[in-house]
């Protein structure tokens, strides 16, 4: 695999967090946002990042017309009296939801063939819909005076070959980071050396960021409390409160002890889901755990996840903390 790792970030980064697209859209919803969801995140990614230094104005950084409205909110005269506001080093990944996966599975992008003009095409359609959804974030995440800068995976030289990663220009990210800005980077459809094309999942590119960046932790961020034994939407559910991956990647559940844990997790796939689900996410935060760093899976938008964001669950995790940590176990 190819990196291009000419530029590392000068100061670590604190935390690489992925807002999972069943979060933050509407899911059986065409390319629709959940906009509660998404303004609760940004509000809480803004309290964590500050770490309690924000100042008591939000200054917002989307001076674009909204939809519905007749003019541009800009604050830039209350900038002039404003301090700088100290953010400690995000990085954010966020998948597609109700975004590019129809498109990606109507037209078989993620299995590649893009001599088909079926498959050209829907590359074509995935792409807008995923950028269309990352500008929407970003701007999301301004409003809220975080100074975000959305980065396209396809457009910063990430390719596969047969669906691994075979290159990646993170110089690029590690510029933008130690510049004062965090990247937002998502799932996208890009060239594969041996199928054409496929779709790179952001549980993928947050698990190859984590290996370069070194994360203090990393936060999935999801429309589940965490990883269940089965479908949550199951009766009998049970959450899975910490699992433990061993040095060669297996991993077992340890919290709450139950019979047959080390068989492997029931998961459910939409039919539309082109990346594998959470069976992938569970896959990926393993293999990040192996580095040593702590991955917690939590519900978006509710006071779990700001704990998570906060980095409060590194020393200890409150008995009343719902959601689920996979960390490293020698």
């Amino acid at each position: 695999m190819e990196l291009n790792l000419s530029e590392s970030p000068t100061r670590s980064v604190r935390c690489i967090v992925k807002l999972g697209g069943a979060a933050i859209t509407r899911k059986n919803e065409l390319e629709e946002i959940h906009d509660e969801n998404l303004e609760a995140v940004a509000c809480q990614l803004r309290q964590a990042m500050t770490e309690g230094s924000a100042p008591s104005k939000v200054i917002g950084m989307d001076w674009s017309k909204r939809p519905r409205s007749s003019e541009i909110a800009c604050d830039v005269d209350d900038l002039g009296d404003q301090d700088s506001s100290e953010f400690s080093k995000f990085v954010v990944v966020h998948g597609a939801g109700s975004f590019g996966h129809f498109q990606a599975s109507r037209s078989g992008v993620h299995k590649g063939g893009l001599e088909k003009p079926i498959v050209k095409a829907g590359f074509v359609a995935t792409r807008i819909s995923v950028t269309n959804l990352n500008l929407e974030i970003v701007r999301a995440l301004a409003r809220e005076g975080i100074p975000t800068i959305g980065m396209s995976p396809f457009s910063c030289g990430w390719t596969t070959s047969k669906r691994d990663v075979a290159s990646a220009d993170l110089s690029t990210v590690a510029k933008t980071i130690d510049s004062g800005f965090v990247p937002v980077l998502h799932g996208d459809a890009v060239l594969d050396n041996i199928l054409g094309c496929t779709i790179l999942s952001g549980d993928v590119i947050i698990r190859h960021l984590a290996d370069h960046l070194k994360p203090e932790y990393v936060v999935f961020l999801t429309d589940v409390y965490g990883v269940f034994d089965r479908p949550p939407s199951e009766n009998d559910a049970v959450l899975l409160k910490e699992i433990a991956v061993g040095e060669d990647g297996s991993w077992k559940v340890v919290n709450p002890v139950l019979d047959l844990t080390n068989k492997k997790v029931q998961t459910s796939v939409a039919a539309h889901d082109t990346t594998g689900g959470m069976e992938t996410k569970i896959a990926e935060a393993a293999m990040i755990a192996k580095l040593g760093i702590d991955v917690y899976i939590v519900k978006a938008a509710t006071p779990h996840s700001q704990r998570a964001l906060n980095g409060e669950l590194r020393e200890s995790v409150p008995d009343d903390w719902l959601g689920t940590i996979i960390r490293f176990s020698k």
